[in-house]
Parts: structure tokens; sequence; C-alpha cells
């Protein structure tokens, strides 16, 4: 499985403003993890995201997808491996209809007009879309755009799924039906995201960006008990966690009362 390996070394990003977003960035993901990259507006996770399926390259350092690196020459390979949901569906979506979004990318994979039918049915199934099939995308809502942004990857069938925000303008309905989503996808998960109580409930390990760089990287629970490091980074625990306001409870870290 050294082919879903996610391995980035010393990563450094300068955009041509002046602006360093990422600083000597390193962390190493193997397979079938589900990894949370968590920070404040600005600490950079965007940025990271974006290099690992090559649509940013780096400054200086190295990303690496098993064993390729990540070049403007493998960008074929890596993104077949690597499947990319953006924070904005609309990034993503281009089509006159959702049948042509989820369709253009096994079509690109040379797959034939039985095979993408049958993809196209079996993933809009999956994500609770399969009524949009023949719709504009700009008739959709948020939600409906993000099914199916996610749609468009999971046809591709990445063995990696990078999701910048996937929480991003969901209602509660929509939002549980992409964590029901998410926790059924099998390979290696990694998400940028401001919604701490899905990170509780999805990952089990937690990169910290600050400004850059890497402040922490270990178990979930272990970064959100370490009230320091929180405070520091710009950070509050998931609601889950958190005391009531009302009644001055707190909560422990296995989610009970005390």
């Amino acid at each position: 499985m050294s082919h879903h390996i996610v391995e980035v070394r010393n990563l450094r990003h300068v955009y041509p403003d002046g602006n360093v977003a990422l600083r000597e960035v390193s962390f190493r993901i193997h397979h079938g993890e589900s990894v949370a990259i968590i920070g404040a507006n600005g600490a950079g996770k965007s940025t990271l995201m974006l290099h690992l399926n090559g649509y940013l390259l780096p400054t200086a350092g190295a990303v690496r997808i098993g064993d390729l690196p990540v070049t403007a020459k493998t960008l074929p390979a890596i993104r077949r491996t690597v499947g990319m949901v953006f924070q904005d569906a609309d990034d993503q979506l281009f089509m006159p209809t959702v049948h042509d979004d989820v369709a253009f990318g096994p079509y690109n994979l040379g797959l034939s007009d039985q095979e993408v039918e049958q993809r196209v049915t079996d993933v809009l199934s999956q994500v609770g879309a399969a009524h949009l099939r023949d719709k504009p995308p700009y008739h959709l809502s948020g939600g409906e755009k993000k099914r199916v942004a996610i749609a468009t990857v999971l046809a591709m069938s990445p063995d990696i799924l990078v999701m910048d925000e996937p929480t991003s303008g969901l209602d509660h309905y929509a939002r549980r039906q992409l964590l029901g989503l998410l926790k059924n996808f099998q390979h290696t998960k990694i998400f940028t995201t401001h919604d701490l109580d899905m990170v509780l409930d999805l990952c089990e390990r937690t990169i910290v960006l600050h400004k850059g760089e890497v402040k922490a990287d270990g178990p979930t629970r272990d970064i959100f008990s370490n009230d320091i490091l929180l405070t520091q980074c710009r950070l509050e625990k998931p609601f889950s966690m958190q005391g009531c306001p009302a009644c001055g409870l707190q909560k422990t870290e296995d989610g009970r009362q005390r």
C-alpha cells in the first residue's frame, strides 16, 4: 500500500506577493488513516491541501504520494490517486448537468460508456443525489452542490480523499449525511475544517497548523485536551467537550459531565 502514503517534507510555500504561507511543514500519513488538519484562519490549511494533488507546487521542500513526487510531470498519476474536494463546490462544477460533471473524470480515465454510466449511477446514489442527475449544477442548493462535488471525486475511485472544509455551508441534515458517507470511505481521508466536532467523530489523528507551521501532531483527544496549545493557536475545544455555560458543569475527555 505504499502508493497510498502521503509524505510532506520541509514544505515551504511563498505566494508571488511575498506572503509566506507554509514554513518547513513535515508529516507522514499512512494508508487508511483519517487525519484532520486544523488551525485558525490564515494558518495555511488550504494552501497545504492544494499541494497534496499538485494544484500548488512547493517553493521549497517536497510532497510525495507513495513513490511519486508531486511535480508537473506526475500530476496525471497523482490526481488519479488523490481526489480533492474544494471548499467551494462551484470550483468543481462546470458542466451543463450533474450527470455530465460526475461523468467527466471517468471519461478522462478512458472508461467505456457503460463503465462511466455505472460509476455515475453508483456514486450519485452513494451521496444521496440520484434525483439530481439531470439538473444543472447552478440550480442546486449549497448542500446539493457539495454532495455532487464529492460524487465527482468518488467517481474517479481515489485511494486518498482530500477535503477542504467539507461541512462548510451545510445544514444539520446535510452534515449528518456527509459524516455517514465519510465514515464509510475505507481509504485515507485528510480534512481541513473548523468543524471540530466532525474531527472528533472522524479523525483519530489531528495536525495543528499555526502561522504556517506544524505546532502539534498527535491523537485527536490529546490535542483537544491541551488547553495551552489550543489557546496559543486560537482554537477552542469541540462543543461536545465544552462545559455547560448555564450550570457550570465541565465535560471529561470521554464527553461525560462532572
